[in-house]
């Protein structure tokens, strides 16, 4: 501040000695400090976190409030196993400015962090630490001691989150944090199984799913769409040669040459117009549309026309004799389809029913049985010995050279495709037949689309675009995973075979919901829910009465963190009257991917 006397006219000794003991007075009470050039903004907001801390200004935000004006926030747990990245930090922005505005218009926000501790990101972690090549590695070391090794890295990096989610200035409480692998966690779980259990949602059966070879158990559609990758890949048309003919062949187009080891049939689509044509020596069966396509610059003599349905049984030699002898079982004939096209190939789809969902249910529909010269780990058997041994995608280029040889490769091509490929281990996918327990999606679906009606999203078009149309085009969900650390699936089944018939077993099920139901039906002390503490534990069966045992599988973790907002309050064994009152939260922010992730399992979820 400055004062001119002289500005104002006083220019008098007297005035000027007035005005000056005036302003000498003012600064008393008006002082500033002196501004730095060089401000350190960093040493700031320590200071101000340092300050936050010693007045406890986050917890006094929650407890100074009254607690019937609550806003509910949950918050979506990551994996402690690796260290926060820029996606973190974006999330965890948003995370904490809605919160703190809701808490500054006096609602009491309570915000509780979390952690993913279970599934395939631990698991492989460990497998690369200790060396370990897959599932009989894993055997081999003991499930007990991998389980361990898994609990003991799971929050390996926390720490680090802990000091970066303060450094941010985010304000959460990771002291009363939630982890899936807890125990009074992991029985709320029990508790949404058994619930879904009871109402016919939740079934065990054998279908097609993406599989990963590489990691040893099926994945789930949400999972395989974070993997797909544009690779090349050899495209070939094959001579399956007619019986009782010296010379005429239908052509079949095929991407997966890895998959002819275990053809069973051809399919036609039953109103599609089919030629013969003749070409040079030899004559071949394929769809009119593609006549141009396949005879690129020849117009070959076209000996007869027919429809699909017309071809429909006619027998053909198989390439390979690894299961010739299952032509009396109805394989190596034509079966009809109506999911056969003209997009591309021939217009008959070369059919295995052990891998692809189409020919899995053409299978079905023709009672064909199933073949599977493949192991769990990707490689072919002794049931396939040209190429016993080799990975399922490397056995390509010997197949092909094999058919090539026999003269039943008609053309060989390489094409840029969109393949699936493993999220977690990069290990190309495959489809194929396994036993998984699935949650029928398809019976709740109204509800879930008129559920995400309710929602408010941001932007607003998720709602009836990337979430909606996700959602209308649900199926069902594979819950279980052939692995080890993780939720068990608390169903106990009952294998005792009937003495009367060797082939008939009891098969009773019991769908155990919690811990004390556990112990009142084992006998046993329950403290821990993890496979290799309970798998010992039998139930008796009331059937029959023979031991029963647990079924094997553990839950995909996505079951896990979409049961989170039951979970992490023990629901329902406690907090039952705040939980309820509280139910579903006013608040959750991920980045778009989890759309497809824990927006979507926390959706079928609390549908279901």
């Amino acid at each position: 501040m400055a004062y001119c006397p002289k500005a104002f006219g006083f220019l008098d000794l007297p005035h000027y000695r007035y005005f000056n003991l005036q302003f000498s007075n003012l600064k008393k009470y008006l002082m500033f400090k002196a501004i730095k050039n060089k401000i350190d903004f960093s040493k700031q907001e320590e200071e101000i976190l340092t300050l936050w801390d010693e007045i406890n200004a986050f917890e006094r935000s929650i407890t100074e409030r009254d607690e019937t004006n609550t806003f509910y926030f949950y918050d979506g747990p990551p994996f402690a196993t690796g260290l926060p990245h820029y996606g973190h930090l974006l999330a965890s922005t948003i995370k904490d400015v809605v919160p703190r505005f809701q808490t500054m218009k006096g609602k009491r926000v309570e915000r509780r962090f979390g952690w993913d501790c279970h599934g395939l990101p631990v698991e492989f972690e460990v497998e690369k630490e200790l060396g370990l090549k897959g599932k009989v590695d894993i055997e081999d070391y003991g499930i007990d001691n991998f389980n361990e090794k898994c609990r003991s890295i799971v929050l390996r990096y926390s720490t680090d989150w802990k000091r970066t989610i303060r450094r941010i200035g985010r304000w959460v409480d990771m002291e009363n944090d939630y982890k899936t692998m807890d125990v009074d966690f992991m029985e709320s779980i029990w508790w949404v199984f058994k619930s879904l259990f009871d109402k016919g949602l939740i079934y065990e059966s054998h279908k097609i799913v993406a599989y990963s070879p590489r990691l040893g158990t099926p994945l789930s559609n949400f999972e395989v769409n974070l993997g797909y990758k544009d690779t090349q890949d050899p495209a070939v048309t094959i001579k399956f040669k007619l019986d009782c003919s010296e010379n005429r062949y239908f052509l079949a187009w095929t991407t997966t040459p890895w998959t002819l080891p275990s053809n069973l049939a051809l399919t036609v689509h039953p109103e599609l117009t089919y030629v013969t044509i003749k070409h040079e020596s030899e004559e071949y069966i394929l769809a009119e549309a593609l006549l141009d396509s396949v005879f690129k610059g020849v117009e070959p003599e076209i000996l007869n026309r027919q429809l699909g349905k017309e071809l429909e049984g006619m027998s053909y030699e198989p390439l390979f004799n690894y299961f010739a002898d299952l032509s009396e079982q109805g394989c190596f004939k034509v079966t009809l389809g109506n999911y056969v096209t003209t997009e591309a190939g021939t217009g008959i789809v070369h059919t295995a029913p052990s891998f692809g969902e189409d020919d899995f249910k053409t299978g079905k529909n023709y009672k064909l049985p199933h073949v599977f010269p493949i192991n769990d780990a990707g490689e072919f058997t002794s049931q396939a010995p040209d190429v016993e041994g080799m990975f399922f995608k490397d056995a390509d280029k010997t197949i092909i050279k094999l058919l090539k040889d026999k003269n039943l490769m008609f053309k060989h091509e390489t094409m840029v495709h969109s393949y699936p490929f493993c999220w977690r281990s990069g290990a190309p996918l495959m489809y194929r037949t396994i036993g998984s327990w699935f949650l029928d999606v398809e019976k709740i679906k109204k509800n879930m689309i008129a559920n995400n009606q309710e929602i408010h999203w941001s932007p607003e078009h998720i709602k009836d675009g990337r979430m909606g149309k996700w959602l209308e085009g649900a199926r069902e969900w594979a819950i279980s995973r052939n692995r080890y650390w993780g939720n068990p699936i608390p169903v106990w089944v009952c294998d005792h075979v009937d003495p009367e018939d060797a082939e008939k077993t009891c098969g009773n099920r019991v769908c155990v919901g919690s811990r004390e139901e556990l112990e009142t039906l084992s006998g046993e002390k329950v403290e821990d829910l993890h496979s290799h503490k309970i798998d010992h534990l039998k139930i008796k069966c009331d059937k029959c009465g023979a031991p029963m045992s647990r079924t094997p599988e553990v839950l995909d973790c996505w079951f896990e963190s979409g049961s989170m907002p039951y979970g992490q309050q023990h629901y329902p064994f406690e907090n039952k009257e705040a939980f309820e009152g509280n139910f579903p939260a006013d608040f959750i922010s991920e980045g778009i991917d989890q759309t497809r992730g824990w927006f979507y399992t926390l959706a079928v979820l609390s549908s279901a």
